[in-house]
């Protein structure tokens, strides 16, 4: 990671490098395809922003972004977008390469958070977020005894 770059534009690079690691992984990606209205790095970047923004839906977002970034997006494409089977094969596909492309880095930096717990290696590790939630109590009807 380059520490001089601004964190927006070090996630802009990569996205951006993800995306091209993507594309290449695969000989013809069946989720690749042009769409001038919503390109697939924007829908990216898009949900990227709509997890770090603080706002109260996904109009509001779409409302907040127009203002901030000058964006104007209509609401069904955005929407629909969300919908997408093709999209979400997409995003997969980036994925596994943004994660590869963060491993590759920590490794170059000889990070490993886990080293200490060699009991984990033989078990795939995901980050959450740290909370902790209540869950709702049980319905009667599904109440386990």
């Amino acid at each position: 990671m380059l520490k001089d770059l601004p964190l927006s534009e070090h996630i802009h690079q990569h996205c951006n490098e993800s995306m091209e690691r993507a594309l290449l992984a695969e000989r013809h990606p069946l989720w690749s395809r042009s769409c001038p209205e919503l390109k697939d790095i924007d829908f990216i970047r898009l949900g990227l922003l709509r997890c770090i923004s603080v706002v109260d839906s996904g109009r509001h977002f779409l409302q907040t972004n127009e203002q901030i970034y000058g964006q104007l997006l209509p609401h069904s494409t955005y929407f629909k977008s969300l919908k997408s089977h093709r999209r979400t094969s997409m995003l997969e596909a980036f994925e596994q390469q943004s994660y590869h492309l963060h491993s590759e880095t920590l490794l170059s930096q000889c990070i490993d958070y886990l080293k200490a717990f060699p009991e984990l290696d033989e078990y795939t590790i995901e980050a959450a977020d740290g909370h902790f939630i209540d869950h709702p109590p049980c319905q009667d009807s599904f109440r386990l005894i």
